[in-house]
């Protein structure tokens, strides 16, 4: 039995996987998550993974996707004392090939590959879907991933990008007013997308709200922690708050135009996906108008946007389900 290695590396936990290889298909066989901070070596931590594993099933190759920007096959990860490097992680564990990549930029190889309770359809192509061009993907979570997939001979290649940090470009009265009180109130001199577009930014454009809307005073989000904000907005406007409403309203439109701006910038035929956090748990919100109509209206240029199939990626170990992926494309 062919096995992989895969991980997905955080500032918090870890989780590694020994996955199966079975036709064109990866079983997962074992996982174990642990705590970051209780190794200082992550190669030790490793090593006792695959300690528990018959020397018959041990893998030979493997990809770890990893919280911050991968420099010629070496990271340090934030709020850790890890320094790793693909070569001498390969050395110390014994394994064939390593490969550490942008734990936002690995869901890219998992993506021709996901199964039918992994992803959900958004939108599809209404003409011009193209399976051998570039797909792309962002995602809202704590901040917003984006990354790019190019096609190649042996399949893509994952391109990580700070597009995220472009600026925010308003397109109503209202978003104009959220960027200047941004600005104004955290003594900023810009607001990049993400301010705005993330899983903070939701919390944010409620606050914005409860600032300026007159009688706000008694809102029930007015003393909400603000760790907690953007989930109870969310949790209010489905309950039918209206200022929640409004919140989530502008957010999603923030998001789909921006889902837009980065299918019209990277020409993704092959499939413009939606992931992070945030993905699975508001579904429904990403296949309403207040997110679609955004995405599809771009004055002369709507007509690209009708070539580019919308998915939804809802699978939380999409990470490790992709360094798998990746890992198996470094067999050959």
């Amino acid at each position: 039995m062919t096995t992989l290695l895969a991980g997905d590396i955080g500032g918090t936990k870890t989780l590694l996987a020994i996955y199966a290889l079975e036709g064109d298909r990866l079983i997962q066989q074992r996982t174990e998550r642990f705590v970051s901070a209780d190794w200082a070596d992550f190669g030790e931590l490793v090593n006792h993974f695959l300690a528990a594993e018959p020397s018959s099933t041990r893998p030979s190759h493997a990809c770890f996707a990893v919280a911050g920007p991968v420099r010629q096959g070496r990271v340090k990860l934030t709020n850790l004392p890890w320094q790793l490097a693909q070569s001498a992680l390969a050395a110390q564990c014994d394994l064939h090939q390593v490969d550490l990549v942008n734990d936002f930029a690995v869901l890219i190889y998992g993506l021709p590959h996901v199964q039918p309770d992994q992803h959900a359809l958004l939108r599809p192509a209404v003409s011009g879907a193209d399976p051998q061009a570039p797909v792309a993907i962002l995602g809202a979570g704590t901040g917003l991933g984006v990354a790019i997939g190019v096609p190649t001979g042996t399949g893509l290649q994952a391109m990580a990008s700070e597009a995220s940090h472009a600026e925010f470009a308003p397109r109503n009265e209202a978003e104009w007013q959220l960027k200047c009180w941004l600005k104004q109130d955290l003594q900023i001199e810009r607001v990049s997308i993400e301010r705005v577009v993330s899983g903070t930014g939701l919390g944010e454009v409620m606050r914005w709200l409860l600032a300026t809307d007159p009688g706000t005073a008694d809102h029930p989000l007015t003393h909400v922690d603000s760790n907690d904000r953007s989930a109870a907005t969310a949790t209010a406007a489905a309950t039918g708050d209206p200022l929640a409403r409004r919140a989530m309203d502008l957010w999603l439109g923030a998001y789909g135009s921006a889902a837009g701006d980065l299918a019209l910038q990277t020409l993704c035929s092959g499939g413009l996906w939606v992931g992070g956090g945030t993905a699975g748990k508001l579904l429904e919100e990403l296949r309403s108008p207040a997110f679609l109509n955004p995405l599809e209206h771009k004055g002369r240029l709507s007509a690209v946007l009708e070539q580019v199939p919308v998915y939804a990626l809802i699978d939380p170990e999409a990470g490790l389900f992709s360094a798998a992926c990746r890992a198996r494309m470094l067999m050959g």
